[in-house]
């Protein structure tokens, strides 16, 4: 308010910075900024709508709007007289800074303000001619980045939905369908083939495809229209499928049209909605992606069962084409970067095919390896030996390719500089955490408390419903609080606590009681993946959105593998050896190697055990899961550390 004290003496403090700045009087301006960072270290109170608010923040976070502006004014002086700022990398600073831009073609330090934004009505310029931060030192004209109506805007986001409303759907229809179709084509032993066909490349190609999408002559719209017309037709190849190889060759390549239409949407919202805004829309995702999961679930098992198996996928082409209609007639053809254009000639000149390669290849091999490895061969068996093998060789090629690219396909940058690592790695850990528990929390039903398939599903409905309840909420509540960091602290801390309480479950409690303890990991999980994706897109430039958002969501779907292939690997090695130590041979050796290899094959062998043999076998299972736990608490613990340190941008002020 003008005529306050302290608010007179900021304004003369910054007019002393400007007339320093234009006079190139190194010493005035740098005295100017020391009394203009003194006055801001002290206590103060600003009076704003009727609140009187502290504007000592907290300090793990920057007031973002005085960092650009001090550094806009001092950036030529003081790099001359090597007083470069220190701060963490953010999206109001990061262009500061002088390294490569994970876009590339240009450097950071050549990049002009108004570069950094779409040259559209959405932002206003402020005195000077410096236009408005990313994160809300100016004013929006309008709410979205592309000069469109809030009508327009709705319809091209609901298009974007119902595509990953159906590739969502289309990944989980599998979990109950699989018997029926492994046996329409007599070949129930190649069931984890059709996971793993899906997910190998939904997961390998996001990267890519993240990285095209930046491309100036291609941009966004023709990688999403060609991956949506991907995934029709592979999904209609997959009702019409004549043969096992060709329904898993089938599942393969919808894998790729499925990943590339859930990417590629993720990066279009990023597009659309200012950072402001993005925690309201990511509930939305958030209500969108447990919807699918739930649909696809359930329907599938009683589409087979009433319709056909193939009508599964049938009833989805219709749905997928007026998808197609909709982003072709709706999504702006210039949607994306706006920065300089280029040929498509001279993009491929860059563009990183030695690591886009050796990437895929590393993912591949890993996926394969993992994922079949203990499942369908032993892990001694030449095939997954080889893989691993692979793997090893692939990834740290792939890393020194990544190193050498001008325009790599996963910055390494986003692996080692804080904040963005520590929230990309605390995102993959909460990955392997997550799939972890929701595969051996129903083993613990069904082995420990001897309960049915049926009755295990149904005991995961409530926390399911409680995740998805809680990332909902986390979206909205970082729109209004703009704060980032508190999601994390308090996903990770939750999970923490939920895998403890895991990890102590006792046999005999009510069965209200095993449902209190599944929800403190679920609600973690809420919280921390909505908070971890708008914090590492907030610590990101804008024109880093798709790089950013490809590799972090590469690095969860390689957290989901791991936490499944991994998990199942303590388990299997822990109940072999409780296994060897409780079951006794009262009925000779080859008696208890029976058993053994029963209750290893088959869970639902356990329920069959009679008397002193089943008390023993469920005492194994139990430790063995009790130490698959532990194993997550450490991950977990892990996970906290990562995060506590972190310190984050915040979304602008909140208006009143």
């Amino acid at each position: 308010m003008s005529g306050e004290p302290g608010t007179d003496a900021a304004a003369a403090a910054q007019d002393t910075i400007v007339a320093a700045a234009a006079a190139n009087d190194q010493t005035a301006l740098l005295a100017a900024v020391g009394s203009r960072q003194q006055q801001q270290s002290e206590p103060r109170h600003r009076y704003d709508g009727g609140h009187e608010t502290g504007s000592d923040d907290d300090e793990d976070e920057l007031d973002e709007r005085e960092s650009e502006l001090l550094l806009a004014r001092t950036a030529s002086i003081s790099s001359a007289v090597g007083l470069a700022p220190e701060a963490p990398e953010g999206v109001m600073i990061a262009h500061r800074q002088q390294k490569p831009s994970l876009v590339g073609g240009r450097d950071d330090d050549d990049v002009g303000d108004d570069d950094l934004l779409p040259e559209t009505p959405g932002y206003d310029v402020e005195e000077g001619g410096e236009s408005a931060p990313l994160l809300g030192a100016g004013k929006y004209k309008k709410q979205y980045l592309i000069n469109t109506n809030f009508r327009h805007f709705i319809t091209i986001f609901m298009a974007i939905m119902l595509g990953s409303f159906l590739s969502i759907f289309d990944g989980t229809i599998m979990a109950s369908s699989h018997p029926v179709i492994t046996s329409y084509f007599h070949s129930s032993n190649s069931a984890s083939w059709l996971s793993t066909a899906f997910l190998l490349t939904s997961t390998a190609f996001q990267p890519l495809l993240g990285r095209l999408s930046d491309v100036s002559s291609i941009g966004r719209k023709p990688p999403y229209v060609v991956t949506t017309l991907i995934f029709a037709g592979a999904t209609a190849w997959c009702g019409l499928a004549n043969s096992m190889t060709s329904f898993i060759i089938a599942r393969a390549v919808c894998g790729i049209g499925a990943g590339g239409v859930m990417a590629l949407g993720t990066i279009i919202i990023s597009d659309l909605v200012p950072i402001e805004q993005r925690g309201t829309y990511q509930s939305y995702v958030n209500v969108v992606f447990g919807l699918a999961s739930a649909a696809g679930a359930a329907l599938g098992g009683l589409m087979a069962d009433t319709l056909g198996w193939r009508w599964e996928f049938g009833v989805q082409v219709p749905a997928i084409l007026l998808c197609l209609v909709g982003v072709i007639i709706l999504v702006p053809n210039d949607i994306g970067l706006v920065g300089k254009r280029e040929t498509f000639m001279e993009a491929m000149k860059v563009f990183d095919f030695k690591g886009s390669l050796l990437l895929t290849a590393s993912t591949t091999f890993l996926i394969l390896g993992l994922n079949l490895g203990g499942n369908v061969l032993p892990w001694s068996h030449p095939f997954i030996i080889a893989s691993l093998v692979l793997f090893a060789v692939c990834f740290p090629a792939c890393l020194w390719a990544e190193r050498k690219a001008e325009r790599p396909i996963m910055p390494l940058t986003l692996l080692h500089s804080p904040p963005r690592a520590n929230i990309i790695f605390s995102n993959f850990i909460g990955a392997v955490i997550a799939n972890a528990v929701l595969f051996n929390v129903p083993l613990y039903f069904q082995a420990v408390l001897l309960t049915s398939a049926t009755e295990s599903g149904v005991r995961l409905i409530v926390p399911q419903v409680t995740g998805a309840t809680f990332g909902t909420a986390t979206g909205l509540l970082i729109t209004w609080t703009k704060h980032l960091k508190w999601p994390l602290i308090l996903g990770t801390s939750l999970t923490l606590l939920g895998t403890a309480v895991l990890s102590s479950m006792q046999r005999g409690w009510s069965w209200w009681a095993y449902l209190l303890c599944l929800m403190p990991a679920s609600a973690g999980q809420g919280f921390h993946f909505p908070g971890t994706f708008l914090a590492v897109l907030a610590a990101s430039d804008q024109r880093e959105q798709a790089v950013v958002s490809s590799t972090l969501m590469l690095w969860r779907a390689l957290g989901a593998v791991l936490g499944v292939a991994c998990s199942s690997l303590i388990l299997q090695n822990a109940l072999l050896a409780f296994l060897a130590r409780y079951v006794t041979d009262e009925h000779g050796a080859a008696w208890k190697a029976a058993v053994i290899e029963k209750v290893r094959e088959s869970v639902e062998e356990v329920a069959r055990l009679e008397g002193d043999v089943l008390e023993q076998v469920v005492r194994s299972y139990e430790d063995a899961l009790r130490l698959t736990f532990l194993c997550c608490v450490a991950l977990a613990a892990l996970s906290c550390l990562m995060v506590y340190p972190v310190r984050l941008p915040k979304l602008g002020e909140r208006k009143r």
